[in-house]
């Protein structure tokens, strides 16, 4: 893979041709869609975050990269002021992968694969020459990646296991992923603890990348 060099002024034009090959980098990656946004219009709200606490998430506290340890709506406000684009994507997933008391190797698999998905973008942006190119992710990267007996290891002082993929979830740091989606034009649910798959026409697992 040719590496880009690192310009002072990236032109616009080069920008958005790049961002268009990493929506069909993320299509051929797995996902199901993908599209550009303005990265001045993705919602970010702190009752988002605050959802993460009440009621309680089941990933609450328990690694790094989720509340209160994720980084707080109004620094990812503040960071967004200095992103122009950001690249969506989302895997349509069957809504029984989804409920919250399954912890099995498809659920698992599932949300790991948007990790890898966002770490690739992220890497490939970064390439070429986008180098502050910073991705998100869906659910818990501890409960996608890491053996629960272990615990976090940052959260113990310690080097993450895998840096090159953990990420936040958008939810994390107060990303309103319904209303993203929907704004996207693309179909989505609510689905919580309560929820019957049955009456769920389809899930969503989604990603996102920033590139200045």
């Amino acid at each position: 893979m040719p590496i880009a060099k690192i310009a002072e002024d990236r032109d616009r034009v080069i920008l958005l041709k790049d961002l268009d090959k990493y929506c069909q980098y993320a299509l051929k990656l797995g996902a199901d869609e993908a599209r550009v946004v303005d990265a001045s219009k993705i919602p970010v709200e702190d009752a988002v975050a605050f959802k993460c606490r009440v009621p309680q998430c089941f990933g609450y506290n328990t690694c790094a990269q989720c509340p209160p340890h994720a980084p707080k709506p109004s620094e990812i406000r503040q960071l967004l002021k200095s992103y122009s684009h950001g690249l969506l994507f989302l895997r349509r997933v069957h809504s029984e992968v989804l409920k919250r008391d399954r912890n099995d190797k498809e659920r698992r698999a599932a949300f790991k694969s948007i990790l890898e998905i966002v770490s690739k973008l992220e890497s490939a942006a970064f390439y070429d020459g986008h180098y502050l190119a910073v991705g998100f992710s869906a659910g818990s990267c501890f409960s996608s990646l890491c053996d629960p007996n272990l615990g976090c290891q940052v959260l113990k002082g310690e080097k993450c296991r895998f840096p090159l993929k953990a990420r936040p979830s958008m939810e994390a740091v107060g990303m309103d992923v319904y209303r993203l989606i929907a704004s996207s034009g693309w179909e989505i649910y609510p689905y919580g603890s309560d929820a019957n798959p049955e009456d769920i026409p389809v899930g969503n697992l989604a990603g996102l990348v920033l590139v200045k």
